[in-house]
């Protein structure tokens, strides 16, 4: 009788709701296809009970689970951690996690890329004080400061003058808004895979509309920028195909800042949102990321992720442990970047 091939074990720890979203039957169906079996953790108990596992996946940002974790790494040391909870912290603030693009040494030809001007307000009587902006123009993007994937984290505004200001509560990060011609380039990352899109964003700011406007509009509001009313069906139309009009980025470029990320943050798992400088045109700017986002929105995401896990674990059998916790450089070709149109990863 043949011997049965081995089957690996990929245990997750996710809260409800993105298991809900991320472990499609797809997905599940997909990795079981190639020997791979994805297991729930039990959050209600040990983990240092649970398994055998030969690799954890994870997004639970508590101290009690970083505990649990630690423990069981040190006692399964041959267990594949993905990703290591220090790493992964950096980007619950969201100015520690844009510092490491001011940092990143790739090629650059005529594509240039950095960050978006930006201050963090820990003091409420600061927000009262003009001199505040510190060199940053009008309008600017308010964010909190902490980025936890809470439903507060994503409650964002736009300010377009003072009085805006003063109705912002703190800590808070004041990000210069740039126009960008309503797109935005969401670039996510899986291991050495890499793959963009692009979607509507907030609208350019004239100078005229910024002397017209209220003082702060929430992004639930951002519409009131363009129309006085809901958009109708032409609208709408129109919309998409100016973002499905919109250029990418070049392929290499996208790809070399991915990667650069990747090896400065240590982590395999995130996106981070690009725009253009409508200004430069050649100016890209990163203004966040995000750990763990939600891959299920990415095309063919089953494959994508499948294909990561098999990596990691057929890695792991042939004594190649270090593979994700070092952040190296593990790319197979410039073929890992892909790109598709707003339409192919609508939502």
């Amino acid at each position: 009788m043949a011997e049965q091939p081995r089957r690996f074990t990929v245990g997750y720890a996710l809260a409800p709701k993105k298991v809900s979203s991320f472990i499609q039957p797809s997905l599940v169906d997909h990795a079981k296809q190639r020997g791979i079996d994805l297991v729930r953790i039990d959050l209600d108990k040990p983990l240092i009970e649970q398994g055998p596992f030969d690799c954890i996946i994870h997004k639970m940002n508590d101290e009690d689970w970083k505990n649990q974790l630690e423990e069981f790494s040190t006692k399964n040391p041959n267990v594949v951690i993905i990703d290591p909870p220090d790493a992964i912290e950096q980007l619950h603030s969201r100015i520690s996690m844009l510092e490491v693009v001011k940092e990143l040494k790739i090629p650059e030809g005529t594509e240039s890329f950095g960050i978006p001007k930006q201050i963090v307000i820990y003091d409420p009587e600061s927000l009262l004080d003009s001199k505040v902006l510190d060199g940053l123009s009008f309008p600017v993007i308010a964010k909190p400061l902490v980025a936890d994937g809470s439903a507060k984290s994503h409650k964002m505004s736009l300010a377009f003058n003072g009085e805006g200001l003063k109705k912002l509560t703190t800590p808070i990060v004041l990000q210069e808004f740039v126009n960008h011609g309503g797109v935005i380039f969401k670039v996510y990352v899986v291991g050495d895979h890499v793959t963009c899109v692009k979607r509507r964003s907030l609208p350019d700011v004239s100078a005229e509309k910024l002397g017209t406007s209220e003082g702060l509009l929430t992004f639930s509001q951002i519409s009131n920028l363009t129309a006085t009313q809901e958009p109708g069906e032409n609208d709408c139309e129109d919309i998409m195909n100016h973002v499905e009009e919109a250029e990418m980025p070049p392929l290499n470029f996208v790809n070399e800042i991915a990667i650069g990320l990747r090896k400065a943050m240590g982590l395999n798992l995130f996106n981070f949102d690009v725009i253009r400088d409508a200004k430069l045109g050649n100016r890209y700017l990163v203004i966040d990321i995000n750990y763990f986002p939600g891959y299920a929105k990415m095309p063919s995401y089953e494959t994508v992720l499948t294909d990561f896990f098999w990596d990691i674990v057929h890695r792991k059998s042939l004594g190649m442990k270090d593979f994700e916790q070092s952040g190296s450089d593990c790319r197979k070709s410039d073929k890992e970047a892909r790109y598709y149109d707003w339409d192919d990863n609508a939502v």
